[in-house]
């Protein structure tokens, strides 16, 4: 029977091996930083959709965020989240920081919705840690049931 390793990350070479690395850490961690484009400064917060006959809600995980520092806003059939955290950067006299693994950053999510909403009735409400956000369909889209005869 042969074992299989894991080449060393210096062996391994070629694209396909970091797009795979790449699609699997983002899979399994759904909070993860962009540090491709903005050197790691923006979070991706963790979003559950769900829909009914009347709106789509959507819940995003924002946590250590005030709620005067959400942002929500729909433009264009897309809804954009943000928010900033900001480091308490208080130093006490003869207090040194040994390990620091809180983030703080700007948090950004949006989401393009499949169906026209009714942007006048659009709710949002935070909190501890989620902005839950509802988002009433437009009448024009919204199933209508019909009642079919036997006979």
């Amino acid at each position: 029977m042969r074992e299989i390793t894991r080449a060393p990350r210096s062996r391994r070479r070629g694209w396909l091996d970091d797009d795979f690395e790449q699609m699997f850490e983002g899979f399994f961690r759904p909070m993860r930083i962009l540090e491709e484009n903005n050197g790691g400064h923006d979070l991706i917060p963790a979003v559950d959709v769900s829909e009914n006959d009347d709106h789509f809600t959507v819940r995003a995980e924002i946590p250590g965020v005030k709620k005067e520092d959400v942002n929500v806003t729909y433009e264009n059939g897309v809804l954009m989240v943000s928010a900033e955290t900001r480091s308490e950067s208080e130093e006490k006299e003869g207090e040194r920081v040994i390990r620091q693994e809180r983030r703080y950053g700007k948090y950004m999510r949006s989401l393009r919705l499949g169906a026209d909403v009714d942007e006048s009735k659009i709710k949002a409400a935070y909190k501890d840690g989620v902005v839950e956000i509802t988002l009433p369909k437009a009448e024009e889209i919204k199933p209508k049931r019909i009642s079919v005869d036997v006979g």
